[in-house]
């Protein structure tokens, strides 16, 4: 207490018994930046067979365990497959909810037309991004096929769908109740098969949808960094975008982002993106993939995961597993950049047949009186600020936990946010900090006399996204 430079946590002032008396002090043993590891969040439904009680977070390994917690062809096992194959060593955590009471299950069929099969071969039958397949032999009738192609799915309990067979056609209905449903894609082909006929009429009917702010609200203390949720209506996007503006706010700073994909035309994402904007939640738009949009959004969101720099872009990442479209459904450049400008993420086929990233954006492009703003475009500027945020709050808390209101101690916490600055910048995380060192304000608060008040001006650095010059022509 009497010394100008030392403070003791443990050892009085007024201790008089002779002796040597050391403490140990760690606030200042930390001087490296946080690291940055980042945690995927899956929202979704269960099936009544999951083990999993809802809006209760779960952790766990792989695609089996989120089978038997939430259900064979659930939600949540088929976006935990889809995040797995995209990166293996993502940090999964997840969280369920019950189908939304009242709603309806989507429903599709397979209707077999034809006496018999004249020449025997297989039939394939494609559920989403998955197959199952029977053989067929020459004399089978369009009952024996449906039968056998029930009694096929019956063994796959990980499509996200169920089959009855009556007669020729086999009834094909979501295992979840909902609108998303409407999103399996059913296609059949023969392989060497004459004399039958198929015709698949598409998933249609589902309808409503499940209420997620329960399990939103058991997670808002949780502190995840990405968040996957199936779901597209607007009142689940609206809580989705209400709670990621809750953990983000400068109270709770728990910063996170959601990750969503579409699979729809031009003019679904696009409206979809324009019904949410928002600089924290994102939008993969991949036109005319077999695979789902939630497997889609899992798998983005775990390629984010795998990304430990904030600043650093996914342009052109694979998202492994993820259903290739054919040729004539692939988006052209044209397509790409309207999307860009609209608050679409695109995703395309690349080289190899690889689906990449193009360039990951938020779905914010307007500011409150309508006005074009490009401050959140990219996602990386979001999340460089909560990396930003949480570099300098651990330093200042781990320096100045018991400390006095001092013009002293005012110059010491300027100095501090200096040095992680500057360490961020050797990162290349940010940059200018020298220019911006005026700019950074340390005082005392006008009316609370327990409070300082601080001023960080932070120039993030901005991802190389083109490339652009001119070549001259010399004869």
């Amino acid at each position: 207490m009497a010394s100008a430079n030392v403070s003791f946590e443990q050892i009085p002032g007024s201790t008089r018994d002779p002796g040597v008396y050391f403490e140990f002090n760690s606030r200042l043993a930390v001087r490296n930046l946080p690291g940055n590891p980042q945690t995927l969040r899956l929202v979704g439904q269960k099936l009544v067979a999951g083990q999993a009680a809802v809006a209760t977070p779960y952790k766990f390994f792989s695609d089996v365990d989120a089978a038997e917690l939430f259900g064979y062809g659930s939600h949540m096992h088929l976006m935990t497959r889809a995040a797995l194959k995209a990166n293996p060593y993502t940090q999964i955590c997840a969280i369920a909810v019950d189908d939304g009471a009242g709603s309806q299950a989507a429903t599709g069929s397979l209707v077999f037309a034809g006496a018999s099969a004249t020449k025997g071969g297989s039939l394939v039958l494609r559920v989403g991004n998955q197959e199952a397949r029977i053989a067929v032999d020459a004399g089978m009738t369009p009952a024996n096929v449906a039968a056998d192609l029930a009694a096929e799915l019956g063994n796959h309990p990980e499509f996200p769908v169920a089959a009855t067979a009556t007669a020729g056609t086999l009834e094909v209905t979501a295992r979840h109740k909902g609108t998303t449903g409407n999103d399996i894609k059913l296609a059949a082909r023969w392989e060497g098969v004459t004399g039958l006929n198929v015709a698949v009429n598409a998933m249609t009917g589902g309808t409503g949808s499940p209420d997620i702010g329960p399990g939103l609200a058991a997670i808002q203390d949780a502190g995840d960094n990405l968040l996957v949720m199936p779901f597209s209506d607007t009142t689940n996007l609206t809580k989705l975008r209400d709670h990621l503006d809750y953990v983000g706010n400068g109270l709770e700073q728990r910063g996170a982002s959601g990750m969503l994909a579409t699979t729809g035309t031009y003019g679904t994402a696009v409206a979809q993106a324009a019904g949410i904007n928002h600089g924290r939640l994102s939008l993969g738009w991949l036109y005319g993939s077999d695979s789902l949009p939630w497997e889609i959004a899992a798998a983005y969101g775990a390629v984010k995961a795998f990304e430990e720099d904030p600043a650093r872009p996914l342009n052109g990442l694979e998202l492994k597993g993820i259903h290739v479209p054919p040729i004539q459904m692939r988006m052209g450049r044209v397509e790409r950049e309207a999307a860009l400008h609209n608050g679409v993420t695109p995703i395309k086929v690349g080289p190899g047949e690889r689906v990449q990233i193009v360039r990951s954006i938020s779905t914010y492009t307007l500011n409150p009186q309508g006005i074009l703003d490009p401050a959140w475009l990219d996602m990386t500027t979001v999340w460089t600020l909560d990396y930003v945020r949480l570099a300098v709050r651990q330093r200042l808390a781990l320096r100045f936990p018991r400390d006095k209101r001092t013009p002293g101690v005012l110059k010491k916490i300027r100095s501090e946010i200096i040095d992680v600055l500057r360490r961020l910048e050797e990162l290349e995380i940010v940059e200018e900090v020298a220019a911006n060192l005026p700019g950074i304000v340390v005082e005392y608060d006008a009316q609370e006399s327990g409070r300082v008040n601080v001023r960080i001006p932070v120039d993030v650095v901005n991802g190389l996204h083109v490339i652009a010059g001119v070549i001259d022509l010399i004869l």
